[in-house]
């Protein structure tokens, strides 16, 4: 009986001692849940109140994705789940006798989950991230030798920076930058592919996030010979205005050498088709150097141009192009730039990147870098390389509103009067509110 009563006292102090470590979890409560679906992707975000230990693991016939949340909790008179979406089918949550919470997400396919927490920031508290790719091996891209083709179209990616659960900035009247950037670089898009000899792939054509590293392995895998990423600044002044122009900083470069080659055994095609891996560590190198030093000159060229053309139909924050250490500028072998657009900060800009006219003018002025600069340094293997293309006429429209004057807009354009005149046929200086002028670009 001793022995039993001994026995009996041990499991209740197990049990209590249970019973209060279960206590002792703090109740994290689950305040919103988000789905984003990219075309090969999906990111299923829980907001949290605090910091949270979870647990995630894949459950198969059928196929889910399952993660505890130790103390969560979900009021789902409250919490809306979000309808299916990309490759989540369904979303389900329940209470498990440990106390933790059980989400499960139902999945359409097999899927490789990857969770992390994120601390808060400006916009958003803690957020627990769920990121699910396909788990289907994608088709290999056909690498072709550009010098053996009969001729192609030179491919400029377009990247809208931010996107799904990362707004960027946030301007005076709430306009999100992801949602401005993303209509100016379908428009660019548009007006690139309207280009003999050029088309345009957009890395990002809808609202969904991409980590900047498969932002440009899109790219690479599209052989896109340029890539522009497009933004919108902000700035604690918001007397602060004009565009700006990046290209990838010295030590930006140095460091992502670095990295490149200490991971060159578990990558391949890094630089122009050509693996790194089977080379030894000098000619892996100075491989890696010429493509960086070529893919950095061309940037600058590049940047150079679409800066100037930026100037012609509005102001500029800086004369000169910028370099700093921006993820999405790293490739080592595709020359890179980032346009600041304007500052969504200043309530002046914010109201132009609205206007969906200026968008267009932006959209204009960065094809017209893209171009000039094109024309004077074309692809191997390309149309324009081949000289078939004629060399183009650099124009943008201009919408004659209330109180302008023809001598006005030659001075804004900083074209002549006369030629302003000559360029749209025009006898004298009276215009009309509405017409249409033809402005010539600086080529």
């Amino acid at each position: 009986m001793g022995f039993i009563r001994v026995a009996y006292r041990l499991m209740m102090v197990a049990l209590l001692g249970l019973f209060w470590a279960t206590q002792t979890v703090a109740t994290v409560n689950i305040q919103g849940v988000r789905l984003w679906a990219a075309p090969d992707n999906t990111r299923v975000v829980l907001d949290l109140d605090r910091s949270a230990e979870h647990d995630l693991m894949i459950l198969e016939s059928p196929n889910r994705v399952v993660i505890d949340i130790a103390g969560g909790a979900l009021n789902k008179d409250w919490v809306r789940l979000p309808a299916a979406q990309g490759l989540v089918a369904n979303i389900r949550s329940g209470r498990r006798n440990d106390g933790s919470l059980r989400i499960v997400l139902d999945v359409s396919e097999k899927v490789r989950p990857k969770s992390f927490l994120l601390k808060p920031n400006e916009q958003y508290g803690y957020r627990l991230v769920i990121d699910l790719v396909a788990a289907k091996k994608p088709k290999p891209v056909r690498q072709l030798n550009a010098a053996n083709l009969p001729g192609r179209d030179v491919v400029v990616a377009i990247d809208a920076g931010h996107g799904g659960e990362d707004p960027g900035a946030l301007g005076r009247r709430g306009t999100r930058e992801k949602d401005i950037v993303l209509q100016i670089a379908r428009r660019l898009a548009k007006k690139v592919d309207q280009r003999p000899g050029m088309r345009a792939y957009l890395v990002r054509d809808g609202d969904y996030f991409l980590p900047h590293a498969q932002r440009m392995e899109k790219a690479r895998q599209q052989r896109a010979d340029l890539f522009i990423s497009i933004h919108a600044d902000s700035f604690t002044n918001r007397k602060a205005h004009g565009a700006s122009v990046y290209v990838l900083s010295e030590k930006g470069a140095s460091d992502e050498a670095s990295r490149l080659l200490a991971e060159r055994e578990n990558s391949s095609d890094l630089i122009g088709g050509v693996s790194l891996a089977d080379k030894d560590d000098v000619l892996a190198s100075v491989l890696l150097d010429l493509s960086q030093s070529y893919a950095i000159s061309a940037s600058m060229n590049v940047a150079d141009s679409v800066l100037e053309q930026l100037g012609v139909i509005g102001s500029v924050h800086k004369s000169k192009v910028l370099q700093a250490n921006f993820l999405v500028l790293k490739s080592p072998d595709i020359p890179s730039i980032l346009v600041e657009t304007a500052f969504i900060s200043n309530p002046q800009e914010e109201k132009k990147l609205r206007d969906k006219a200026h968008q267009d003018r932006l959209a204009g002025a960065i094809l017209n870098g893209l171009v000039v600069y094109l024309h004077a340094n074309p692809p191997a293997g390309t149309l324009l390389a081949r000289g078939d293309l004629p060399n183009p006429k650099l124009e943008t429209a201009y919408v004659i509103r209330r109180g302008d004057t023809l001598s006005g807009i030659a001075s804004h354009y900083r074209v002549s009067l006369r030629r302003l005149r000559e360029y749209n046929s025009l006898g004298g200086d009276r215009i009309m509110v509405g017409q249409v002028l033809q402005i010539p670009i600086r080529y």
